[in-house]
């Protein structure tokens, strides 16, 4: 079983990463927002899962061990193979899964492309109860102007197609490092972050 991986990326793709190890270059499959971030070149440490199959052995690689528990909970419910778990992860984060479970709510992975009703209806039906809750806010935390405009560049961004995990994360990080006034701008801090995004990866992200 290979539980990680740690090397140099080779390439990059949609879905994917190569990543050489030992001077063997492994094809792993990737969420979306590692796929996006991952660097030729650089160095780059995945938690994976590998599935073995009568005709292939496939590598999936996660960021964090947590994504992988999650990835290996959602091979559990009926009809989601690797891909589709795969999917799922890359469009939503760990507390977006966990919290549409708690709320029983299939309505965020019904727009995860190739899960349907039914299969979003056993994601949170069978899960429940097998996930860790979300990560709370911390007390007495008011939402800020700048909070209200990164969730409106974020669903700007799933608009245009990218992923609410993509594009969550990357609004989030260029409202951190942008000043207070783009901060609560929403045109300011919409063309930041589809700098940040960058078209070369733009179909990658999507879905």
């Amino acid at each position: 079983m290979i539980s990680s991986l740690r090397g140099t990326v080779l390439s990059t793709g949609a879905d994917h990463v190569v990543v050489e190890v030992g001077g063997v270059g492994f094809f792993v499959f990737v969420p979306a927002d590692v796929a996006h971030t991952a660097r030729t070149g650089e160095q780059l440490r995945l938690h994976t899962s590998l599935i073995v199959r009568e005709d292939a052995l496939t590598l999936f690689g996660f960021a964090e061990p947590l994504e992988l528990e999650v990835f290996t909970q959602l091979l559990s419910v009926t009809g989601v193979g690797p891909k589709s778990a795969l999917g799922v992860l890359g469009h939503l984060t760990v507390d977006q899964i966990a919290g549409a479970v708690a709320d029983d709510d299939d309505a965020p992975f019904r727009r995860v492309s190739g899960i349907g009703p039914k299969t979003a209806k056993l994601i949170v039906v069978q899960l429940a109860g097998k996930l860790q809750p979300p990560a709370a806010a911390p007390a007495g935390r008011p939402a800020s102007a700048a909070d209200a405009v990164v969730a409106q560049v974020t669903a700007a961004l799933v608009g245009l197609g990218w992923s609410e995990k993509v594009a969550g994360e990357a609004a989030t990080e260029t409202a951190d490092s942008a000043s207070e006034a783009d901060r609560e701008s929403v045109p300011a801090l919409l063309r930041q972050t589809l700098a940040a995004l960058g078209p070369a990866k733009a179909g990658g992200a999507r879905g």
